[in-house]
């Protein structure tokens, strides 16, 4: 099996897979990194599986040391070719071999981006795991802190995105910057019109997040000049989002660990899908 780290700034959302699928998912708060929580969490999550390696994405830089530590502490792996093609292409650390996510080690998609250094690793994830599963051109929806829109042209390589606040940040903001909005529970409403400050509230959020998305979708579609661009949602509010708008092809919560697990694979077949 396979272990498989996306780390947030929020969570750590941890899977294990074979070399089909992702076959168990959890998230585990990234601050119990700091505290050995984590740990104890991961073994329990794991627990009798055998591990052939770890995969591992992270945006929170402190906390990545603690986990090649905890990664280092597992049980030594068998030997054979494929460790050493995990080791020469990723590195590792004593332990199991360890594949940690970056520009320099991405297989799947191309790169034409004129800083690839400041991709976020779980971005770069996503596109492989998009474009693996519905070709190119591709977009990549992920609904986290802030949205992001990664977008795989034609040629199959990642070319941009754009960033945009999240639906909780900006409920959170209007909260926190008011003294009569309060902190609200985002959830579906059906009407348009707010008989309450939540409703309005909620309407602004669910039904405006729905708009800006619709319209950003339409922007990349001329950009790229094609009518069918298949867009994958991921994240938090993937589902309550994409619920409404036919833009989106699929909603896969899974997605980036999806990205790590065929990264893994091509890494281990010399670089190819």
């Amino acid at each position: 099996m396979l272990l498989l780290f996306d780390i947030g700034n929020t969570n750590t959302h941890a899977g294990l897979a074979n070399n089909r699928r992702v076959v168990k998912q959890t998230d585990i708060p990234t601050a119990n990194w700091f505290n050995g929580a984590a740990a104890k969490l991961v073994r329990k999550f794991v627990g009798r599986a055998r591990l052939d390696g770890v995969a591992l994405c992270s945006v929170v830089p402190r906390a990545t040391p603690f986990v090649r530590e905890f990664i280092a502490q597992l049980g030594a792996p068998s030997t054979g070719s494929a460790r050493k093609q995990i080791q020469q292409h990723a590195g590792t650390v004593p332990g199991v071999p360890m594949l940690e996510l970056t520009p320099k080690t991405v297989c799947g998609v191309g790169i034409d981006y004129p800083k690839p250094d400041t991709i976020g690793p779980d971005r770069l994830a996503n596109a492989v795991a998009a474009r693996h599963h519905f070709g190119a051109p591709v977009v990549v929806l992920d609904f986290g802190t802030a949205v992001t829109f990664d977008v795989i042209n034609r040629a199959g390589n990642y070319v941009g995105g754009i960033i945009a606040p999240g639906l909780a940040a900006m409920t959170d903001y209007l909260h926190e910057k008011t003294a009569l909005l309060p902190r609200i529970k985002i959830h579906e409403i059906k009407t348009s019109i707010g008989k309450s400050t939540e409703e309005a509230m909620l309407v602004g959020a669910v039904h405006g997040y729905r708009g800006l998305v619709r319209e950003l979708i339409g922007e990349l579609k001329r950009e790229l000049k094609t009518k069918h661009l298949p867009v994958v949602a991921t994240g938090g509010y993937a589902k309550l989002i994409g619920s409404k708008l036919p833009e989106i092809s699929a909603v896969e919560p899974n997605l980036t660990l999806e990205g790590l697990r065929l990264t893994w694979e091509a890494t281990r077949s010399h670089g190819h899908l």
